[in-house]
């Protein structure tokens, strides 16, 4: 316990003194979001909050034994941030984010961290084999891109966040996965550092470096510790915590699709736009989408707690 929560107030402590070190920093060097009609603020506001989630995290990562597997989660971590970075000051194509995206999330499975077979619930195992790799980067860059998409409100991706990654921690404890169980854990504090300055009214946004950061990690942490290999519970309890995230992308691709427009161009309908159309206020449209997450989280949890009472193993 001890060290969870010496990992937990170090990563607090370095994001919340980060932050506003990060605000100044992006209007230096013009990472700064300004208004249009599809965005929800009325001025400029600086988005390299991101970076500050980083230092947390690391910060508090630097305290644990470094292994192969932590060492590619950390370098796949920093090439997305860089990846991110360039896309807040400069601009990058959805082609070239989703090739950055793809070559970090090679850089964690390279090292270690991928889902090696698939449970049949009717006859045994399908390993994956050659097929591993693609896979767990298929998931990976899906997850980040998941993250990234629903990062349309003050404090709602880093807070949807946050619930993910404090769930992940309880379910990895729960399992015997310790290090994963303190990275989720630190990750989250992180978060919780940052949403000081980023719950509406907002001084801060993540930017792209910032929610391609936590989608990167969170899809990566699922795999290390709950993915390894895809049981049927394994690979249901991760995409119901991700409840949110999961639908609003899928329902965001079939809508484009039926529109006949491209995947990657941004639009009006998602989750968090159609609250405030039905007369919801900022605030009150992303409480209830926390509310949201809380209850995939409680039936992800939920379905552990029979699984396990149920003498089957996870």
């Amino acid at each position: 316990m001890q060290q969870y929560l010496l990992l937990f107030g170090v990563a607090v402590a370095v994001s919340l003194l980060a932050t506003p070190w990060a605000g100044r920093l992006a209007f230096h060097i013009g990472a700064v979001d300004r208004p249009n009609k599809r965005k929800i603020h009325q001025q400029a506001m600086p988005r390299l909050g991101g970076l500050a989630v980083y230092a947390g995290f690391i910060a508090a990562s630097i305290l644990l034994p470094l292994e192969p597997r932590l060492a590619g989660l950390l370098l796949g971590g920093t090439v997305i941030l860089l990846l991110g970075l360039l896309d807040d000051t400069r601009g990058l194509s959805p082609k070239v984010k989703l090739l950055g995206q793809s070559a970090a999330a090679a850089i964690v499975v390279a090292s270690g961290i991928r889902i090696d077979f698939i449970n049949n619930p009717f006859n045994g195992y399908l390993y994956l084999g050659d097929f591993s790799f693609p896979f767990t980067v298929l998931w990976i860059v899906a997850i980040t891109n998941a993250i990234n998409l629903i990062d349309g409100l003050d404090g709602l991706a880093s807070g949807v966040s946050a619930i993910v990654l404090i769930t992940f921690a309880v379910i990895a404890h729960q399992i015997g996965q310790t290090t994963v169980s303190l990275l989720a854990l630190a990750l989250a504090g992180a978060i919780l550092g940052f949403l000081r300055y980023n719950f509406y009214p907002a001084k801060i946004f993540l930017g792209d470096c910032g929610s391609m950061f936590l989608g990167f990690m969170i899809a990566s942490l699922a795999v290390f510790g709950l993915l390894k290999g895809l049981t049927v519970v394994t690979f249901v309890v991760p995409v119901i915590v991700l409840g949110v995230p999961v639908f609003d992308t899928c329902f965001a691709i079939l809508r484009r699709f039926r529109k006949r427009r491209p995947i990657f161009q941004a639009d009006k309908g998602h989750l968090h736009h159609r609250l405030l159309s039905h007369g919801y206020s900022h605030r009150q449209a992303v409480l209830f989408i926390y509310f949201l997450s809380l209850l995939f989280s409680a039936g992800a949890l939920l379905l552990i707690y029979n699984t396990t009472a149920s003498g089957q193993v996870f």
